[in-house]
């Protein structure tokens, strides 16, 4: 339900991490996510550590769903002098591309801790049902010709 259909996303992830590079609004960087099923629902995990609520954007646009958020430098005045400065600032992007048979009206969202929970709907059209099988009782018309 969910498709993958960047192969070159884990390798740019991978170059960005090793070379500290900064994600912008034209090159954002990507959000790492889990995502797994639950009964009649997708869940998607996405981490945001250090992202203020309001600076997440979440959108969906033909059954694609667009996850941008921007984490921006804290303000710690001009008496601080910066020892280490391991935590990646700048904007980060997750586009899901979902399929059909997911519900994209009824999507919800959560953000605490941290982490974004987005819970999908599996669509009632493509959820499992029984199909009635009609029959018809050939004793039955052989007594009314």
């Amino acid at each position: 339900m969910l498709m993958r259909t960047d192969p070159f996303r884990e390798l740019d992830r991978l170059a960005q991490q090793a070379f500290g590079a900064v994600g912008t609004w034209s090159r954002p960087s990507p959000v790492p996510m889990d995502a797994y099923r639950r009964d009649d629902e997708f869940v998607v995990e996405l981490d945001l550590p250090g992202v203020a609520p309001d600076a997440i954007e979440l959108s969906v646009e033909r059954n694609v769903l667009t996850v941008k958020a921007e984490r921006r430098p804290t303000a710690r005045g001009e008496d601080c002098e910066m020892q280490i400065a391991e935590r990646p600032l700048g904007v980060f992007s997750r586009q899901l591309f979902l399929g059909d048979g997911l519900d994209t009206d009824h999507i919800s969202a959560n953000y605490e801790a941290g982490v974004l929970v987005l819970r999908i709907p599996v669509a009632e059209k493509a959820k499992p049902r029984r199909i009635a099988i009609s029959h018809h009782d050939h004793e039955r018309r052989a007594i009314d010709a």
